[in-house]
């Protein structure tokens, strides 16, 4: 999840000119580092970062379109939908 609050944080921060979005990235992106690289010692790096990108990215578009940032539609939900359910399949079988 920090990975789409640190992204969202990014794109409010107006090329890091907002004080309020910018410190927001920072300390999300920080804890979502770690939170990999925690992940990292249990898991393989590839499924590691699989995850952590592709749950980050669906939570990220998401948001937006809940939000009203981006259109929603059937289509993108669906699409975005196959993504979790990759991730899902690749720690799957990473067992």
């Amino acid at each position: 999840m920090l990975e789409a609050v640190w992204a969202t944080a990014l794109g409010r921060s107006d090329g890091f000119t907002k004080p309020g979005p910018s410190i927001i990235f920072l300390v999300a992106m920080t804890l979502s580092m770690i939170g990999l690289a925690s992940a990292m010692r249990s898991i393989p790096v590839g499924t590691a970062y699989a995850v952590w990108v592709g749950i980050g990215a669906a939570l990220t578009a998401g948001y937006a379109m809940v939000t009203g940032a981006e259109p929603l539609s059937a289509v993108r939900v669906m699409l975005l939908l196959g993504i979790v359910g990759c991730v899902i399949g690749l720690k799957a079988v990473s067992s």
